[in-house]
């Protein structure tokens, strides 16, 4: 059990698959303006990286390294991903629509998010048992659930903040985004 709790820890805060192994950076940087749709991203990508993380290795345990197709990995992570994101944007359009708008061009591009692919390909070459899989698929996700909202507040409060012209926009939020992995790393020390 408790390297279950240490593996989650890990995950969240110091490993952080945004943070600390930059994976995911485009919804990080695009979706972080605003808290309801930084929240919404992190459902997704929970649900999303989940379901492919349980599934990519149930595939690659039973049925690539069974049949040794090991070398088709890439795209049958790929397929399943998508799938998935398919099933979750057309949930929200037909549920949420609100949300479904506020995410954009984001939603989509959850298929091509470098975090959920990289947790998946993680999972199967630490060669994680089921249990494992489960709790550093979740724990990833709600990782990078944290960092995207803690950017999302973040930035909510520098639009009412007096920043300087040469600052305004990508810089400040590249700069806030170091500010915070730089935070994160504080927790290394932990490991």
């Amino acid at each position: 059990m408790s390297d279950y709790l240490l593996m989650a820890v890990g995950a969240i805060l110091v490993n952080n698959i945004l943070l600390a192994q930059y994976l995911g950076c485009c919804p990080f940087v695009g979706v972080s303006k605003q808290m309801d749709t930084a929240v919404g991203m992190t459902g997704g990508v929970v649900f999303v990286l989940t379901l492919a993380g349980l599934i990519t290795w149930a595939i690659d345990v039973y049925l690539l390294r069974y049949f040794d197709l090991v070398y088709l990995r890439t795209i049958v992570f790929i397929l399943v991903i998508a799938s998935l994101v398919q099933f979750v944007e057309t949930f929200l359009r037909k549920m949420i629509p609100p949300l479904y708008k506020g995410l954009g061009i984001f939603l989509p591009l959850i298929t091509t998010n470098c975090a959920i692919f990289g947790v998946c390909i993680i999972n199967v070459r630490k060669d994680f048992n089921f249990m494992e899989t489960l709790v550093f698929s979740i724990t990833s996700a709600l990782g990078f659930g944290l960092a995207l909202i803690l950017m999302a507040g973040l930035r909510e409060r520098m639009a009412t903040a007096r920043i300087p012209k040469i600052l305004e926009g990508t810089a400040i939020t590249m700069i806030t985004a170091g500010f915070i992995a730089l935070a994160f790393f504080g927790f290394l020390g932990m490991a």
